[in-house]
């Protein structure tokens, strides 16, 4: 079935059966790698990316619940240069494997966009869904925070 999807600001179609997973067809038919498959069944997080402005596990969600709805993913986080999130992972040297970042991002993403002072109660919260196995989630709420005061003061 042929459908359109408008990702990282993009309008893209695509001809695949509407039940395939969103995550496949962003990273086989789309070639944006940067969304990662772990668990497949949407307990891990590393799949994530922006739906309409929710975080969303796209291991588990049917391309066909994407059509008309804007999709963000890492690649089109930054809109083309770095968001804050990404350079205070940088800074702070938040990734050690790596593989759970692209997902962590976009729920802390989604997190900076309706609140721009969280605490860590809020961060570690909203983050609670988003699994690293390496164990960054001090750098990680440390990096939220950093970004928070540079996207409020910057």
């Amino acid at each position: 079935m042929v459908m359109t999807l408008t990702v990282n600001g993009e309008t893209r179609t695509v001809d695949v059966p509407p039940n395939t997973p969103l995550l496949w067809v962003l990273r086989d038919d789309l070639e944006l790698k940067g969304t990662k498959y772990s668990c497949g069944v949407a307990v891990c997080g590393a799949c994530t990316v922006d739906l309409d402005g929710t975080p969303t596990r796209s291991c588990v969600t049917p391309v066909a619940a994407a059509q008309g709805r804007r999709i963000t993913t890492i690649e089109g986080l930054g809109a083309g240069e770095l968001h804050a999130l990404q350079q205070a992972w940088i800074d702070l040297e938040v990734p050690q494997c790596g593989y759970c970042q692209s997902g962590m991002l976009m729920q802390a993403a989604a997190l900076l966009a309706s609140n721009r002072d969280p605490t860590d109660e809020q961060i570690d919260n909203h983050m609670a869904g988003n699994l690293c196995r390496c164990g960054t989630y001090l750098r990680v709420r440390e990096a939220i925070k950093r970004a928070a005061r540079e996207v409020s003061h910057g």
